[in-house]
């Protein structure tokens, strides 16, 4: 495997001289993970690359087994150095602008130069969080301030925790965090308003409601303090759990023209295969299930070996004259 950096990606030119079996979009847990499934199965695999992950802020990962209170940035470089054994692995730093399909094939244009020929794609592109506009949250977040609860829970236990979502998805955080700490208090700031049988519930199982807006977020070498709302106002709080809207980390999923889920992810079936043919998805930016949206390291991880796993077995299906026996909905997806 090659690992280049930006600048030895834009010289290279023996990427464009043969067809890969793959090229994967995305380095982080699923598309590495992806690659080197791949890579086992002798499959030429090329890893496009842009380096910058939804979790850079982070920390630690946890909830993963064998590497809980990993830093996520470690995960990458053990992940990259796994992929060094197998020759057909290739990973290269740039940025994917466009696909453009043929027939049967991807042409794959991106910053490292000549385009790229790929029989099937892999988009592990991820997803960003739209980060709270409010004064003081940038030197909190990934420090005192967090958004999921089964990453982070554990390290802020017992403590003072306070919700904020403008949307009605935070009633549904606010009451997960009940397993972290009975002190929990869900603000709105001043978006989204809970009707009376939601916030006289909220009452009743303990927790706090506040539904102004916050003028700022006060703290102390990255760890909170305390809220101050509109009206001036404040309350203490030594830790955020924030709820927001999350976008792809790529616009290349919609340009493709691959279906997309109400909540804006990509839609794919069990095996990560999306409307397109010969296009895969796994990852955060792959909705499998909107009653259980987790989107933990582990998963992500286990997503990527499955649409491998499925797209190497549909390169097999080819080289041997079969059809593949997809499932009818992605059949159809294919044909409209």
């Amino acid at each position: 495997m090659k690992n280049l950096d930006e600048e030895e990606s834009r010289s290279v030119s023996h990427l464009s001289d043969s067809v890969f079996d793959a090229v994967v979009i995305g380095a982080g847990p699923a598309g590495l993970n992806a690659a080197l499934v791949l890579g086992r199965a002798r499959r030429r695999v090329l890893v496009i690359d842009g380096g910058e992950p939804r979790n850079a802020a982070s920390h630690a990962m946890h909830g993963f087994l064998s590497r809980d209170g990993l830093d996520p940035a470690e995960l990458r470089r053990i992940g990259r150095m796994q992929l060094e054994p197998y020759p057909d692995a290739e990973l290269a730093a740039g940025v994917v602008g466009e696909v453009q399909i043929a027939g049967n094939r991807f042409e794959v244009t991106s910053s490292l130069g000549d385009p790229v020929v790929a029989r099937k794609l892999l988009l592990a592109v991820g997803i960003r969080d739209e980060l709270p506009q409010i004064a003081g949250f940038a030197p909190l977040y990934g420090n005192s301030a967090f958004h999921c609860p089964y990453c982070d829970g554990w390290e802020v236990r017992d403590q003072s925790i306070a919700v904020l979502s403008e949307e009605p998805g935070g009633l549904r955080l606010a009451l997960l965090l009940l397993a972290w700490s009975r002190d929990v208090l869900l603000c709105t700031n001043g978006g989204w308003q809970p009707t009376t049988e939601q916030a006289e519930h909220l009452a009743r199982v303990g927790v706090g409601l506040r539904q102004e807006r916050i003028v700022r977020l006060e703290e102390t070498s990255g760890q909170l303090d305390q809220i101050v709302f509109e009206g001036g106002s404040s309350v203490k709080r030594q830790v955020l759990f924030f709820h927001g809207p999350v976008r792809l980390s790529s616009s290349l999923p919609e340009r493709l023209g691959c279906a997309l889920t109400d909540s804006g992810r990509i839609e794919v079936d069990e095996a990560g295969r999306t409307s397109i043919s010969g296009v895969y998805a796994a990852g955060d930016a792959a909705r499998r299930s909107a009653e259980y949206p987790a989107t933990q390291v582990i998963l992500a991880a286990a997503s990527g070996a499955l649409a491998a796993i499925a797209l190497h077995q549909e390169l097999m299906y080819e080289e041997v004259g079969l059809a593949p026996a997809l499932p009818p909905r992605v059949i159809a997806a294919v044909r409209s």
